[in-house]
């Protein structure tokens, strides 16, 4: 996909259960009510608010303030996707939602003290939630409601993506130990990396990982044919690198489900996201950081920026109790696949053309446009969190 993106409200829980810290129990007085993590939740608002108008309401923020009208060249980068090689800001929109899908995961397949595991309901929320994932992801971005199958396209979207992601993170988790999980997740990004560096393009039988010739773009064309997307982003053998990427969301959980000092799961995802850093840049050196193909080197990248900003938020929100300045994002995660489905099938952006004074092109016209498009999107989520309306997949 190019990034309309993402997920979806709880779109890693397979149940609706509350994501909550971990307090000790002792067998003399039964525990109380754990208090609900909130940075799980508030990173995922905080992603998806910048995909429903928050990036056009912040650039026209920043340009109220502009002599010249324009934003930086360096800003400017970061605010829009990379053409090839490298990663903006922008380019992390993706990669964290599939990131915070898994974080979820060992939240939502945890068992209550004496409770076994119904496999066959499981197994149907699991097949329900990829279906309709795929097919949301088919209405956003493959043209599934023009009814016309020469425009269709059957995989160019971000909740596909998840869905790929997301089965091969939920079954490793509820059947691999934790060094298994490690396993799979460095086998997945080795494979991938082995195959798009040494085996040549069929047809060819060149190795090049360019816009237009790289093995994972051939294998689109050879198998979806005229149902692909046409760009230069690939999808069947880059889902090894989203269950990657969904996989290193699930560590982060894993992390802080932990039974340490709140502090010390602090300093381990701190930790991690430098390693996974350090990791992906080295790597970059020989396998280059490509969002459009999902390279294993942007995978540890793209997964370092995310520990580092699921630390902060654990951090800020649930060990210094700092929740107000969130609530704005909590109201769009309480209810993210509705708000990522309003943002692609309502055009919000044109809410302002109604009003004829904010046409004069000017900043401040700007803003209050792009501020309208904005609330009109917003406040729907506000009230149906106001009567615990959730829209879940």
């Amino acid at each position: 996909m190019s990034e309309s993106v993402v997920p979806a409200a709880e779109t890693a829980e397979l149940k609706e259960e509350a994501i909550t810290t971990q307090t000790p129990e002792t067998e003399a007085t039964p525990p109380a009510k754990p208090p609900r993590m909130m940075s799980i939740d508030a990173l995922r608002g905080f992603d998806m608010f910048w995909i429903v108008g928050g990036k056009p309401l912040f650039v026209a923020f920043l340009l109220l303030f502009s002599a010249s009208g324009e934003l930086p060249e360096w800003l400017q980068y970061q605010f829009d996707h990379v053409k090839w090689e490298g990663f903006s800001a922008w380019d992390l929109i993706m990669p964290l939602f599939l990131f915070i899908s898994g974080a979820s995961i060992p939240f939502a397949m945890r068992l209550k003290e004496g409770e076994t595991r119904d496999y066959r309901a499981f197994y149907l929320r699991l097949a329900r939630r990829i279906v309709l994932l795929w097919i949301f992801g088919m209405i956003a971005q493959g043209r599934l409601l023009t009814f016309d199958w020469t425009q269709f396209r059957f995989f160019s979207n971000t909740l596909q993506a998840i869905a790929v992601g997301y089965l091969v993170a939920v079954l490793a988790h509820l059947y691999l130990s934790t060094r298994g999980q490690i396993a799979l997740c460095a086998g997945v990004l080795i494979v991938y990396w082995a195959l798009m560096m040494f085996m040549p393009v069929p047809g060819d039988w060149v190795r090049a990982i360019e816009p237009r010739m790289n093995l994972a773009l051939w294998l689109d064309d050879f198998i979806l044919r005229r149902f692909r997307d046409g760009t230069t982003y690939a999808w069947i053998l880059p889902g090894l690198g989203f269950a990657g990427s969904v996989m290193l969301g699930v560590f982060g959980g894993m992390i802080l489900r932990l039974k340490e000092a709140p502090l010390k799961r602090f300093a381990y995802l701190f930790a991690l996201g430098l390693a996974c850093l350090l990791g992906g840049w080295l790597w970059s050196f020989h396998f280059p950081i490509i969002k459009h193909i999902w390279t294993s080197s942007m995978v540890l990248w793209a997964g370092g920026l995310s520990y580092l900003l699921l630390a902060v938020f654990y951090l800020v929100m649930d060990i210094w109790g700092y929740r107000r300045w969130a609530y704005p994002f909590m109201i769009i995660g309480a209810n993210a696949i509705a708000a990522y489905m309003a943002g692609q099938v309502i055009p919000f952006h044109k809410v302002a053309s109604f009003f004829p004074g904010l046409s004069c092109g000017c900043a401040g016209a700007e803003f209050i446009s792009a501020f309208i498009g904005f609330m009109v999107l917003w406040i729907p989520l506000w009230i149906m969190h106001k009567y615990k309306i959730f829209l879940r997949v």
